[in-house]
């Protein structure tokens, strides 16, 4: 039998159609890759223009392609509540155990890049020294408040996500403090989440809401079921009266 007999006309208009659907697909993210780089090739000379075309087109980033997760919600600063920002995140489940995400001010081509936040679950927090178990926060109260959200999921899915996100615990450095300025001035700075009613910044929290197209409220009630998780004392340290925080330090230089 040759090879053309061996799909028949329906399989054959199948492979075709498929092989359409996914030169259209490669053709939308080409698209969107030339989009992205006019948006922020904004006043680069036209060789840095051709440059930065050229990697995004050639080069493989296999650590970005396995991001799976877009959140978007609030950080404060560890040692000022006062300093609220929006943080958006793009996070890889490295393991079952551990998320790691990049945090950017906004889901824009153009967006700043202003911190890390690495996510595990509440066993593997339980086994951290104690000293280590300062550096991070809860997601209780972020999750069941309806403050965290992933925008562009159906409801169903980003309840299942969350049912799993809500015992997890989060340590977050703020590489870019853009409350103050337009640089990424200083050393990075440890962020903390909210744990209760009438701490977050509610008009930041309704503006958010707006732009998005999402409902803090809404979801609030659509998660009111899910069950409290116990949350380790040890964590959300500013709670006590007292944090940590990130100083910069002369100190001698070894060879």
């Amino acid at each position: 039998m040759t090879s053309r007999h061996l799909f028949s006309s329906e399989h054959r208009h199948t492979f075709t159609a498929f092989g359409a659907g996914a030169l259209t697909a490669a053709g939308l993210g080409l698209a969107k890759k030339v989009t992205a780089i006019m948006k922020t090739g904004k006043g680069h000379s036209a060789k840095h223009r051709a440059l930065d075309f050229a990697s995004a087109i050639a080069q493989p980033k296999y650590p970005l392609d396995a991001m799976s997760t877009y959140l978007n919600g609030f950080h404060f600063y560890a040692d000022d509540m006062g300093r609220q920002v929006e943080a958006t995140h793009f996070c890889t489940h490295l393991r079952h155990d551990l998320h790691q995400c990049v945090i950017y001010d906004s889901n824009a081509a153009d967006a700043r890049l202003i911190g890390i936040e690495y996510i595990i679950s509440a066993e593997k927090f339980a086994t951290l020294p104690e000293d280590e178990k300062k550096l991070w926060h809860s997601h209780h109260y972020e999750v069941k408040s309806g403050m965290l959200v992933a925008p562009g999921i159906p409801d169903l899915a980003e309840r299942s996500y969350f049912e799993d996100l809500v015992s997890t615990y989060g340590k977050t450095f703020h590489t870019w403090q853009y409350d103050k300025a337009d640089f990424p001035f200083g050393i990075p700075q440890l962020m903390m989440g909210f744990t209760d009613d009438g701490q977050a910044d509610e008009n930041a929290t309704r503006e958010r809401d707006e732009r998005l197209g999402v409902s803090t409220p809404d979801k609030r009630r659509d998660r009111a079921d899910i069950p409290m998780p116990d949350v380790d004392p040890a964590a959300n340290s500013w709670q006590s009266g007292r944090s940590v925080q990130t100083t910069l330090e002369d100190v001698d230089f070894t060879r």
